[in-house]
């Protein structure tokens, strides 16, 4: 009665102020920038932590409702990253924020967690102007943490784990492959691509005009974007159960400096695709397919076309189905190639001689991504499939030498999470989780290569079952 009146005592006021401010400084507030497929998984994990709200910023503030959509402390806002006095208010609300924006936008992000002091993950390469800010990051006292996905991500995290154990123990690692690739499950690959889309057409169409390099032998080799698809194409022989082709993804040549295995004398980082995928779509680059000019004919107010007026033009032949075949293998350097009849079927399938309207789409390059969108989703039931292995030459301390691979097969749950976005959303809420309990404390910028982060990011995965098999052949 007398608390009700006058209120509790001096000592007892103390301490309810001591336990509120516990219970505030245990609260924490995650600002998420992004929607993309990566976004669900990464929230739904933060979510799990009573003591963390999450706040959702899309350009679009429907997207962000979609994503909060059901979920407790979890609040849509509209921000548009680039209006930085908005950005830096709603960073400055927040203890760490996550950057799933197009990569081009994230110095703006962290010129915004630097300003605020405030921590920044993102799943993305570290750029030369992101690696910049690092002395800033460090003078704020904020971890600017990268590259912590799946690739890159969590094939860092079992290089740097296989390669210190090596030297640990006085051996050498002479040779380093790596493979990832994001593909349908065999059960799901039966288009004539071997391929469906996990992530974004136009991504998957430019990514291959890239030239590539990497260590061979001790030698650098450089293969021009013109052959990617073609000489830099190589069988890769992971599991008898799958049918596979790899090629190099852009520049491996730093990665004996980034890894700390100058000793090695092959360093090659790819991309695994079912067998054939690279030839088809080399045939669609070399069909002009990747060509982002603005086209009048393909103006939203343009007049309809069919698909086969389009690749007619495209070809410079009339409308007729053999002479446009022929145009076509003629122009991909494929009329006797044992595996035209397989294009041609790839190119009916893409209703390329069809009088199908065409999506009108500003571009070539847009609009074939538009068709392929439609037509290479993952439908009702499909699920898509993660698969990552690392493979070591490794020259014991007694001389002895012997092949170690490290190996990750993740699938997709039909109608829930894909295996990419689980193995890029996860890894990158776990590192967020790290860094807010204090057990990341690392401050710069950074990507996971040093045991101090790689060790505590693979204890947190493979709670969660993501990780890499590690064995040694003896075959």
């Amino acid at each position: 009665f007398f608390f009700f009146f006058f209120g509790a005592p001096p000592a007892s006021r103390s301490r309810c102020r001591e336990q509120n401010n516990r219970n505030m400084s245990e609260h924490k507030r995650i600002l998420l920038l992004g929607s993309g497929f990566v976004a669900g998984p990464c929230l739904d994990y933060l979510l799990r932590r009573k003591e963390n709200s999450v706040t959702v910023a899309c350009r679009h503030k429907l997207a962000s409702e979609k994503l909060c959509e059901g979920k407790a402390r979890c609040r849509p806002i509209s921000l548009d990253v680039q209006d930085a006095a908005a950005l830096l208010d709603e960073v400055y609300k927040h203890d760490c924020v996550i950057s799933l924006v197009p990569y081009t936008y994230h110095p703006l992000v962290i010129e915004a967690a630097i300003k605020a002091k405030k921590h920044f993950v993102s799943t993305s390469y570290v750029s030369p102007t992101m690696a910049s800010y690092d002395q800033q990051a460090k003078d704020a006292g904020i971890t600017v943490l990268n590259e912590i996905g799946v690739d890159p991500g969590v094939d860092h995290l079992y290089a740097k784990k296989m390669i210190d154990e090596t030297h640990s123990a006085g051996g050498k690692v002479l040779s380093f492959l790596s493979y990832c690739g994001g593909l349908p499950a065999p059960e799901a690959s039966g288009n004539p691509l071997g391929y469906k889309l996990s992530w974004s057409a136009r991504g998957v169409l430019l990514a291959v005009n890239n030239n590539a390099k990497f260590w061979e032998d001790g030698k650098v080799v450089e293969v021009p974007a013109k052959v990617l698809l073609s000489e830099g194409v190589r069988d890769i022989d992971i599991l008898p159960a799958f049918n596979l082709q790899g090629y190099p993804n852009r520049d491996s040549t730093p990665y004996p400096e980034r890894y700390s295995v100058p000793e090695a004398q092959t360093v090659l980082r790819g991309t695994l695709r079912y067998k054939g995928n690279p030839k088809l779509v080399k045939a669609l680059v070399d069909l002009g397919f990747t060509n982002d000019e603005s086209q009048p004919y393909l103006a939203k107010e343009a007049a309809d076309l069919s698909w086969k007026q389009l690749f007619a033009k495209m070809l410079g032949v009339v409308e007729d189905e053999k002479t446009m075949e022929e145009a076509a293998l003629a122009k991909a350097q494929l009329l006797s190639d044992p595996d035209a009849p397989r294009v041609l079927r790839c190119l009916h399938w893409l209703d390329l001689f069809s009088d199908k309207k065409v999506p009108r789409n500003r571009s070539i390059l847009d609009t074939m991504a538009l068709n392929m969108t439609e037509k290479m989703s993952y439908g009702p039931g499909e699920r898509d499939m993660v698969l990552l292995q690392h493979k070591f030459i490794i020259e014991n301390a007694d001389g002895s030498k012997v092949t170690k691979t490290s190996t990750m097969i993740e699938y997709g749950t039909p109608g829930g999470a894909t295996a990419m976005a689980r193995t890029v959303g996860v890894p990158c809420g776990i590192a967020v989780q790290l860094v807010l309990d204090g057990k990341i404390t690392q401050r710069g910028v950074m990507a996971p290569l040093t045991p101090d982060l790689y060790l505590p990011l693979i204890a947190e995965l493979e709670k969660e079952g993501i990780c890499c098999k590690e064995e040694t052949l003896t075959y």
